[in-house]
Formats: C-alpha cells, sequence, structure tokens
C-alpha cells in the first residue's frame, strides 16, 4: 500500500488521527481508527517521523501497520530540517523529539488544506502531538487530543503546573516523599516521569508540563485510553473545578479499553501464522502459566536475567517468558546452566517477540509480569490476568501505584526502584498470585475488571455511550465553526 496514498473518493467525512511518533503510540491509535470506522468515517493517518537515533520512540514500519490496516490511509510527513535544533551536545534527545514535532506543523497544515474543510470532521492529536492545536484553530476544525495512558496520568500531569509554580527546586529533592493529587492515589515523589523531576526551569521539564497542558488546553476536549470503572476517581477529577482552579477542562471521553493484537509475529503478518509459543499454551491447564513480557524497550542485564530465571525454577510454576537480549547472545550469557533442562516441560523461553495480546487473552496463562505500560495493562485487564508489577521508565511507576493501590489487580515487585529485583522475590511474588489465598482474591478482582471492560464496550456500555457523545459534541462544534 502506498503510504502516501490519495483520500479515498467516497464522501463520508474525514477523521484525521495524528498520533505521537513511537509504536506504543500508533498503535492504539490504530484501535482508535477502527472506531471510527465503524461509524462510517474514512480515516487518514498522519505520521510524524521522531529525529533518526530518538532513544524514546520506536520508528513505526508503517508499510507493515498499513498493509495490516488497509481500510485506513496512512500518509507520512516529509522530514523538516532539524540540524539547527540538534545544535549541543548535552540536549535530551527526547526535547529534540518535542521540538521537531512542533516544526511539523507547517508539513500538517498542507495535508490538511488538501482535504476540502466539509469533508474534514476532526483531527485528534496524540499526548506528544499536541502542537497541531496550533494548526487546527488556524484552519477552523475541531481538536481532540488523544491521551493514550491512564486517566490517572493525565490528571496528574494536568495539575503538574500548579505544583511546580513558584518552586525554586526541582522535585527530585523530594525523593519519596508522598505527593497528592486530587483523584488519584498518594505516590513517591521519586515516581513521577523523570523529565518532572527536573528544575521548573530545565527546558525538557518545561516543554514536557507545556506539551502536556496543550491536552486540555487549546483542545475541545480529551479521549482517553480507559473505561470509566477502572478510573473513576481520576475520571471525576478531570471533571472537578478542584482540579485546574480558575480553569474549566473540556470533557473527558473515556472510549477504552482500545487493544488488539492477531497472534502472528511482525515478519509473519500477511502470511497469517500463528506464533509457536501459542501452540506450547495450548498443551497448558487452564491459568497456569505465568507470562513475563517487559515490552518493545524494557530489556535488562545478564545479570538481572539470571535472577528471574533463579525465580522462576525456584518457584515450581510454569511461565512463558519473553526475553529480548542483544542480537547474536547465546543463552548461556543470561541463563544458568542445566536451567533450559530442568524447566523444559514446564517453562518456555523465547527471544525476542511474543504475541502479547494472544497470550494474554489463552486460558492457560494465570498471571503476567509486566514493566507497567499503560498498553500492556490495558490488555491485562481485558482479558482477566493478574499482573506482578515491575516498572522500568516513563509513567510505568505512576502506572504501578495505580494497578495496585487503585484497581486492585496487581502486586508490586520489590527491587524494582533500586534497578535490580532478586530471585527470592520473583519466587515468592510468582507463588503469591499462583498459589496463596490473597492471590486468590487479586486473581478474582482481574476478572471482575474483565467484565467490567467488556460491558463498556457493548451497546449501551459507559465507552460506547462517552464516543456517541463525543460525536454528538463534534457535530455541535462543526455548526458554531458554521461549516
Amino acid at each position: 500500500m502506498d503510504k502516501e496514498a490519495t483520500m479515498p473518493m467516497a464522501q463520508q467525512k474525514t477523521v484525521v488521527l495524528y498520533p505521537s511518533p513511537g509504536v506504543g503510540h500508533v498503535v492504539p491509535m490504530v484501535q482508535l481508527a477502527k472506531v471510527f470506522l465503524r461509524h462510517g468515517f474514512d480515516v487518514a493517518m498522519v505520521i510524524a517521523e521522531p529525529p533518526a537515533g530518538s532513544p524514546d520512540f520506536r520508528i513505526v514500519d508503517v508499510d507493515r501497520v498499513a498493509a495490516s490496516n488497509p481500510a485506513i490511509t496512512f500518509h507520512v510527513l516529509p522530514p523538516v530540517p532539524d540540524a539547527d535544533l540538534a545544535a549541543g551536545p548535552g540536549k535530551p534527545p527526547f526535547l529534540l523529539t518535542l521540538q521537531v514535532l512542533e516544526r511539523y506543523n507547517g508539513e500538517l497544515e498542507r495535508f490538511l488544506r488538501s482535504i476540502p474543510r466539509r469533508r474534514l470532521h476532526s483531527l485528534v492529536t496524540g499526548m506528544f502531538s499536541t502542537y497541531a492545536a496550533d494548526v487546527a484553530a488556524r484552519l477552523g476544525v475541531p481538536v481532540y487530543a488523544f491521551f493514550a495512558s491512564a486517566a490517572a496520568t493525565l490528571a496528574v500531569v494536568t495539575q503538574m503546573p500548579a505544583l511546580l509554580a513558584g518552586r525554586r527546586a526541582g522535585l527530585k529533592e523530594l525523593g519519596d516523599t508522598p505527593l497528592e493529587f486530587l483523584g488519584v492515589p498518594p505516590f513517591p515523589a521519586s515516581h513521577l516521569v523523570g523529565e518532572l523531576l527536573e528544575h521548573p526551569e530545565d527546558a525538557l521539564c518545561k516543554a514536557m508540563v507545556d506539551v502536556w497542558r496543550r491536552n486540555t488546553d487549546g483542545t475541545s476536549g480529551v479521549l482517553v485510553n480507559t473505561f470509566e470503572s477502572l478510573e473513576s476517581a481520576a475520571v471525576q477529577a478531570l471533571r472537578d473545578p478542584r482540579c485546574v482552579p480558575g480553569r474549566v477542562l473540556p470533557p473527558i471521553y473515556c472510549v477504552g479499553p482500545l487493544v488488539g493484537g492477531d497472534g502472528t509475529s511482525p515478519a509473519d503478518q500477511g502470511r497469517g501464522e500463528r506464533h509457536g509459543c501459542l501452540a506450547w499454551l495450548d498443551a497448558q491447564p487452564e491459568g497456569s502459566v505465568v507470562f513475563l513480557c517487559f515490552g518493545s524497550r524494557g530489556t535488562h542485564p545478564p545479570e538481572q536475567l539470571r535472577e528471574i530465571a533463579v525465580g522462576l525454577d525456584r518457584s515450581g510454576q510454569r511461565f512463558l517468558w519473553a526475553v529480548r537480549t542483544p542480537a547474536g547472545t547465546d543463552d548461556s550469557a543470561f541463563l544458568p546452566e542445566g536451567f533450559l533442562e530442568r524447566t523444559k516441560d514446564r517453562g518456555l523461553v523465547v527471544r525476542s517477540w511474543a504475541p502479547q495480546v494472544e497470550v494474554l487473552r489463552h486460558q492457560s496463562t494465570g498471571a503476567f509480569v509486566t514493566h507497567c505500560g499503560w498498553n500492556s495493562t490495558l490488555e491485562a485487564i481485558s482479558h482477566g490476568v493478574p499482573m506482578l508489577c515491575w516498572p522500568l521508565y516513563a509513567e510505568q511507576l505512576m502506572n504501578k501505584v495505580f494497578i495496585t493501590e487503585d484497581m486492585g489487580v496487581g502486586v508490586g515487585m520489590d527491587g524494582y526502584r533500586a534497578g535490580f529485583v532478586k530471585a527470592e522475590e520473583v519466587e515468592a511474588k510468582v507463588r503469591l498470585v499462583m498459589e496463596s489465598e490473597e492471590g486468590r482474591v487479586i486473581r478474582a478482582r482481574a476478572v471482575a475488571r474483565k467484565k467490567e471492560a467488556a460491558a463498556a464496550l457493548e451497546d449501551g456500555g459507559s465507552s460506547r455511550t462517552s464516543f456517541d457523545r463525543f460525536l454528538f459534541d463534534v457535530e455541535n462544534l462543526d455548526k458554531l465553526l458554521g461549516k
């Protein structure tokens, strides 16, 4: 499929989706696109590539995503010059990415102008591509943000400007002092997104606060990948005048959980080949397997991998472990001697990629050791799988608090804050979730959350109703704009 194919000729209105760069942002936006398609809209997804070598965003293989989603028109914006922005060896790569995204506004505007205004329904930006709201304002196009993380995270970042106002030092100096935000359980200051811990005048801290402020200031509303009953306190906080005193926030639309997955590896997409680990799961008893997977960027040093292996070995539990290691690394570099032989009848180690959604959906999966990325969190909740929380970076540390203390569908792995989890902890927490009474309660709660998630997406469910309300509001806004 041509990445820059012409727009469809049908006369339905067109929704333009403009996700933040990176796989973790594009994937849930593709799921949102499918919702729009089911409502009869044409969908164009505009991709802005991050700067070359950006460690924060894994570049999307647009051809592969497009081939898997032929009903969506994909358009890759031409690269913008960034040599002047890159000046200075000390500039954080993420700051460069945000500056480049702002510079893409000109190319985005040219693309939007290529669509007749009467056909253009709305522009939906990603959580980091909200600079595009300025373009929509110039063109008189309704603009909304899609927040691909938790409503609780949105509540936190929306209240950050007030917390930082007047501070003479960064929040890093607070260490583990609990922070309190409306609608969110208290959590240690150290669990904030790292960039927000820096001095309030730090360029990256200021840029992060600004881009997140734009989600609720400059858009006509925020679609959040969650469902109301999962995060009711955070959602109500975002609708509460006390959230940002003196400012009325735009409507919050809970439209999730938006998750996907078909069980074929990226290399096999188009051939429909089922991943071999699913056949292995078919032969395991129901709810008996602990699945370990740490996302597209989640890697551990060899000494940590050995601790995980020892813990799994001692636990006696069945496991499926997706391990990401540098290319060419031999198993002996990170697995204890004899590990594979001792566990061959109850464990499977998969190198690099496993079809996470299909594994979580499988009836044999009983628990999930996860980095607590929001996509992974929603996938586990949607399939009723309790989580063993091992956050690594970004907002994952906050997500761990939300999962364990607010949603009640997981336990934390002691040691994650120090960057090293011991084998004894792996063994103990795996046994807790799989064998103990406390684990039984958590598993039952996870099953209840699964039912809530399914109900939210049914006809008349909270997320379906919320999306319908969004469409109604866009229509009324379009009339006010005289389009």
